[in-house]
């Protein structure tokens, strides 16, 4: 009997999170409750989202920069009806599938110089992966850098490399040899690559945990330590890149900055299909197949799929006929500018990090001592609760998803499609200065709210203390 997909959405609408607190991740369920996320999604058509109250949403999450080309791209959807209306075969398994080789020509061509062989993967995470191995086969060294606050995925290799000791707690020993480095810090750079233990040295050019903007003197300084000690430098461009930061990758607004390898995923699936890209010279890659009994030394089981490749090869299609990079330095400034012209008005704001449109929303301490004292019980409580007094609002009182930019980082982090509507900008901007107008009113509603979540933090870091001690 044919599998009826509406009918089990519709069997399960308005009961999924319990379904889901059952048999998946109740922990996380009870995150959604505790911050409102808890919606019941209906539908989702370019930068918008729709409730089943028929309520559009603005979607700047965007499912953590997967949809840079908003949700249900007819492109991108066209390509993918044409690969399910086809009888061409996919995973043969000894095969060299001709639209992966078709994908791995248009990607070489936005590449920097020198970069010109891909492997694919399923995600971003699997892309670190390979570039972990592809540098140690190359180099012969067992270790790796990275740097603080960095993010490069959670499996055992990629969550080597992460600046969050969260996130490691309870699966360490990590991958021995990990090192981590201060961005900006050329001098611990080199006293780490001087060991000459170093085979990669890991890096995102925009961290999208903070949106911290990596300098052209310490990228190309980083590149020139590289070189001089033999270490292979990879840029990771899985959120920045696909024409989020207003080029095809971030790290080519550095002139003459040119990584040894470059990984890639998220919006490259044009938000259909997962997918992961490695991308590097050829003398690296041969370094891993080096010999005919090793042509599949690396390999994966669902790499290369039609679909995926179809999705990557649309998206690059949708990236360049809207011109979506000159799009995004367009909107983005824009931004920046509505942005900046707040932070006079308003004291917990601080400023903004942007390019193109990957953005951070700072805040901080305000001068006067009412609020002084509002802002010292909100972080005493727990140190992540402020931004959550940005993004509830949001949510709730103008329908946008945003996130917090990291852990116990004051910062909101927007990543917006990059075909939104200059309407969609203002719509932000009107909402984000409402926010800010209520919450310099202390006390009210806004602070009340924060207070109901501290206790509930407050609750949980006791409940931890106890489970700890035992």
């Amino acid at each position: 009997m044919p599998i009826d997909i509406n009918a089990i959405v519709n069997e399960t609408r308005g009961k999924n999170f319990e379904l889901y607190e059952e048999h998946v991740n109740p922990v996380f369920v009870k995150v959604l409750r505790t911050l409102g996320f808890n919606r019941t999604w209906v539908r989702g058509e370019g930068a918008y989202l729709w409730d089943e109250a028929g309520t559009r949403y603005l979607d700047f999450l965007t499912n953590w920069g997967v949809f840079n080309f908003g949700r249900r791209h007819p492109v991108i959807r066209g390509a993918l009806q044409q690969v399910l209306d086809t009888d061409f075969p996919g995973w043969v398994g000894f095969d060299a599938p001709p639209l992966a080789a078709a994908l791995a020509r248009e990607l070489v061509k936005r590449m920097p110089p020198g970069l010109d062989t891909v492997y694919f993967s399923n995600s971003g995470t699997e892309a670190i992966e390979a570039a972990i191995k592809f540098a140690r086969a190359y180099t012969g060294r067992p270790s790796t850098a990275h740097l603080a606050k960095a993010f490069h995925g959670l499996t055992m290799g990629a969550l080597s490399l992460n600046g969050e000791p969260s996130f490691r707690r309870g699966f360490e020993p990590m991958l021995p040899g990990s090192s981590e480095v201060k961005l900006g810090d050329l001098a611990g750079l080199e006293a780490r690559l001087a060991l000459g233990d170093v085979a990669g040295f890991v890096l995102e050019p925009i961290q999208g945990k903070g949106v911290n903007i990596a300098s052209s003197e310490y990228l190309l300084g980083a590149q020139e330590l590289c070189r001089k000690y033999g270490t292979l430098m990879i840029c990771d461009e899985i959120q920045s890149g696909m024409g989020r930061s207003g080029r095809f990758l971030a790290s080519q607004w550095v002139e003459g900055l040119q990584p040894d390898i470059v990984c890639l995923s998220k919006a490259l699936s044009g938000g259909y299909i997962p997918v992961g890209a490695t991308i590097t010279r050829r003398a690296v890659y041969d370094s891993v197949y080096d010999t005919m009994h090793r042509a599949i030394v690396h390999a994966s089981t669902f790499g290369m799929g039609n679909m995926a490749m179809a999705a990557g090869l649309a998206s690059l299609a949708v990236l360049d006929d809207e011109n979506l990079a000159e799009r995004a330095n367009m909107l983005g400034d824009r931004f920046r500018r509505g942005i900046e012209a707040l932070v006079p008005r308003f004291e917990f704001l601080k400023g903004v990090r942007q390019r193109g449109l990957m953005i951070a929303i700072e805040f901080g301490p305000p001068e006067s001592m009412s609020l002084k004292a509002a802002w010292t019980m909100v972080n005493k409580m727990d140190e992540n609760l402020f931004a959550q007094a940005i993004v509830l609002p949001l949510l709730d009182d103008h329908h946008i998803l945003t996130q917090v930019a990291g852990h116990a980082m004051p910062i909101i982090k927007i990543l917006p499609p990059l075909n939104i509507s200059e309407s969609d900008v203002d719509w932000f901007l009107e909402a984000l200065e409402d926010v800010l107008v209520k919450l310099h009113k202390f006390p009210g509603p806004a602070w009340e709210v924060l207070k109901k979540l501290g206790s509930h933090a407050l609750t949980a870091k006791r409940r931890e203390g106890r489970a700890a001690a035992t």
